[in-house]
């Protein structure tokens, strides 16, 4: 055999060798809750056989030393020679520990290394031991496995798995009793060379035709399990890889046929760029998934990572998981394996508390741990829950204080949300003590840091006495993703569409739209205010000249870590599926940038990261919780001295407004509806007489002057904008040029006011308006003379 051969031979077994040990974690720590499953404990004892039987073939003597004396171990559990302890369940997992240690010297160096074992093994001999009760066994022991599985002669048989044992067999299909099975064992050790069904037969235990039966369903078991190794094939990582590689070429290539067949008009060449566009897009959805692994791989280590950490804690946890088909990218699943091992032994460490505080607090003594994944919204959203104590807010809050994280006075302001996520910044930990699994002040900060490279987002959510739950929401693949294209600054960009929102595309008039609140740009967006970032500016672009008739603005609507802002750019131009190119290391630094992609005509766009982008313009900083805090305080003091008013053009295109709480409704009246009994304007308001002043008349000086004006308007006359007011019980229509707006402000600038009727000028909205005396203008327009005070009221408006 060539040296190739002996090392393809050997890298194989290393890879099988690795997926075994894996199963083998979980299946241990499953048969120490039920120690009675008999196919668990019979799959770890093939498994351990396997690897004594190939190693000893490939010259790896330690271990096989290793892995035989855990088969012996095993045999005696299997033939229920030994019941299962938590002593005899740690003993095997160290055995499993020892066998990847070793596995992984021989990856990397090609032999097992200095080692000596020797503790383990003798640990492992003693416990062989059978207690002082013998417990009856019923199969025969592992020395005699070969002659106890009475087998067809003619069935070849891969020489280190077992066959399925025909005790167990006749044991469930023929009624066969342990007793049975023993004394035919027993012969079969004082020297008896026949197999256990012949003697089996000889006892009368039973029939020929059980015997001929259990052979059948063994044979059948071997079959179906060759049939299953068949259906699959192993694939070197580097060639998936390669192949996805080549995949992104090809929509790349893809993309340009598209581009030129638009602008083609010939029918055969339409048709095959179609034809090659359905091939490639079932092409990559194929490999796409060859890509995709279920979370259940990386879950699969974590009930022996609970395990070690509640012996090492003195705590008793169970752990539930729900949604393990759940598929991700393979570098997905690569990226967020440590920052989830560090969440799950972090719930057990610092969640679930010890069984005596739980009985005290009526809780039962073993804690509960759950992971769930589940996909929505494009993304996998994998929740990690406990039902421990929970997290201390005032422990929290103090902490970040004696810190110098914040201050009292906004530590004292901020909200528990805020209080728990400080979890997350650097340094930051509430141990009381430094343990080998927590107190040092990272790991958190770490597994937010990971999860946002790969573009995820991380929260926590606690409750006191009920538990924690983290939440990390992740793409589903970073290989090819659909994506916004935009133009700045004649240059194009990609927004990956998981972090888009909606599409916002503001009129050159409606451009004023955008304020300045505290010398930043926002936007209101249904009554909430936006915070906006020009592209061309926190990328220092020069900004493109764009013709007058083409000012619109277009604002797209992003959101990073559960905050929306609004992305100002040029254009908007399509969606389309982009491959992803990494950075050169040059640019891995600059946060804006993600990525980069090659578009349809060969040039070359960047991908925008989302929420370095927000972090760059200071919608979300480093330090966003003491930022967040901060401006959450500022609203809400604000808001506590702002009012509402009604803004509305004057005379003379001058700004006015009047406070909302003395407005009744807005109204607009066909001006063939305005009549006038006497000398004062007034229309049919809901079948009442609703008296109107002009407010340009009223805002005339001289009572002669003002009694001329009140003329009434022509009938093709645009409609009357009417404000109804209720000024202490009486109504009345106030009629103005044009109503702009409805805004919120303190109004502290103030100014005396120039004309009569007007209490002072103030500053709203950043611009000098106008604020109207209310029982100015009613004495001003003599309504209380000409029109009595029942009568003013008997034309009460309601909303």
């Amino acid at each position: 055999m060539s040296q190739s051969d002996d090392s393809q031979i050997v890298k194989d077994f290393l890879v099988e060798s690795y997926e075994n040990l894996d199963r083998l974690d979980r299946e241990l720590v499953g048969l120490e809750k039920n120690p009675d499953d008999r196919d668990a404990l019979a799959s770890v004892f093939r498994t351990i056989h396997t690897i004594k039987g190939t190693c000893g073939f490939l010259g790896f003597n330690k271990l096989e030393k290793v892995a035989h004396v855990g088969e012996n171990l095993l045999s005696r559990l299997r033939d229920q020679q030994l019941t299962l302890t938590p002593e005899i369940t740690t003993a095997l997992l160290a055995m499993v520990d020892a066998v990847r240690q070793m596995l992984s010297q021989i990856e990397t160096a090609g032999q097992e290394g200095e080692r000596d074992d020797s503790e383990l093994i003798a640990t492992l001999t003693r416990l062989q031991q059978p207690p002082a009760v013998p417990v009856a066994a019923i199969p025969a022991p592992a020395t005699s496995a070969p002659h106890v599985a009475s087998r067809p002669e003619s069935v070849d048989e891969a020489p280190d798995l077992p066959p399925p044992n025909i005790g167990e067999i006749l044991k469930e299909r023929a009624g066969v009793t342990a007793a049975e099975i023993q004394l035919a064992t027993q012969k079969q050790n004082e020297g008896d060379p026949r197999r256990l069904g012949e003697i089996l037969v000889e006892q009368g235990a039973v029939k020929p035709a059980d015997i001929v039966d259990a052979l059948r369903i063994q044979q059948s078991a071997r079959v179906a399990a060759q049939s299953a190794a068949d259906s699959t094939i192993r694939v070197d990582v580097g060639l998936l890889d390669k192949v996805m590689n080549l995949v992104g070429e090809l929509v790349l290539a893809r993309n340009q046929v598209l581009q030129f067949a638009n602008r083609t008009k010939d029918t055969s060449f339409l048709a095959a760029s179609q034809r090659l566009n359905l091939i490639t897009t079932e092409l990559q959805a194929g490999v796409m998934k060859t890509r995709m692994q279920p979370i259940g791989n990386i879950w699969g280590q974590f009930p022996r990572t609970v395990r070690d950490v509640a012996l090492g804690c003195g705590k008793e946890v169970k752990i539930e998981m729900e949604g393990k088909e759940t598929e991700l990218d393979k570098t997905i699943i690569e990226a967020i394996k440590d920052p989830l091992t560090h969440l799950v032994r972090n719930s057990v460490d610092h969640g679930i508390e010890l069984p005596e505080s739980r009985v005290k607090a009526g809780k039962d003594r073993v804690g509960r741990l759950v992971l769930r994944a589940f996909h929505e919204g494009g993304k996998v959203n994998i929740e990690i829950s406990d039902d421990g104590a929970g997290l201390n807010a005032e422990r929290l809050r103090k902490k970040a204080v004696e810190r110098a994280i914040v201050t009292a006075d906004q530590a004292a302001r901020m909200s528990e949300r805020e209080i728990f996520n400080l979890i997350f910044l650097p340094g930051f930990s509430t141990a009381e003590k430094v343990t080998n699994v927590s107190g040092r002040g990272v790991g958190m900060d770490v597994v937010k840091t990971n999860v946002e490279k790969i573009g995820g987002a991380v929260d926590v959510q606690s409750t006191a006495g009920r538990g924690t739950t983290v939440r990390v929401k992740i793409p589903l693949t970073l290989a090819i993703i659909p994506a916004l294209i935009v133009t700045c600054s004649g240059d194009r960009y990609a927004i990956p569409q998981a972090s888009l929102l909606e599409l916002v595309r503001l009129k050159a008039e409606e451009g004023m739209g955008i304020e300045l609140v505290h010398g930043a740009p926002v936007y209101r967006l249904r009554g909430q205010l936006l915070p906006l970032v020009y592209l061309n500016r926190e990328l220092k672009l020069a900004p493109a000249a764009r013709p007058a008739a083409e000012s619109a603005v277009n604002i797209v609507v992003l959101q990073a870590d559960e905050r929306q802002f609004g992305l100002i750019v040029d254009q908007i131009n399509d969606t389309e599926e982009i491959v992803v190119k990494p950075l050169r290391k040059q640019l891995k630094t600059v946060k804006i940038f993600a990525g980069s992609s090659i578009m349809g005509d060969g040039q070359v766009a960047l991908i925008l990261d989302v929420l370095g982008l927000a972090q760059h313009a200071s919608v979300i900083t480093e330090t966003r919780h003491r930022a967040v805090a901060e401006q959450a305080t500022a609203a809400v003091e604000a808001s506590a001295e702002k009012q509402s008013f009604l803004l509305f053009a004057g005379p003379g295109d001058s700004r006015m407004a009047i406070p909302l709480n003395t407005l009744a409704r807005l109204e607009e009246f066909p001006a063939a509806k305005i009549e006038m009994p006497g000398n004062q304007w007034v229309t049919q308001y809901r079948g009442k007489i609703l008296p109107l002043i002009r407010l340009n008349v009223v805002l005339e000086e001289g009572r002669n002057k003002l009694r001329g004006l009140q003329a009434l308007p022509a009938v093709e006359a645009k409609p009357i904008q009417v404000l109804v007011l209720n000024h202490e019980g009486s109504v009345f229509g106030l009629v103005v040029e044009r109503i702009l707006d409805i805004v919120e402000d303190a109004a502290e600038a103030r100014l005396a006011a120039t004309r009569p009727s007007v209490l002072y000028s103030v500053v709203i909205g950043n611009r000098v308006t106008e604020l109207l005396d209310v029982p100015a203008i009613l004495r001003r327009g003599e309504l209380r003379a000409a029109w009595p005070s029942a009568a003013v009221k008997s034309a009460e408006v309601t909303n």
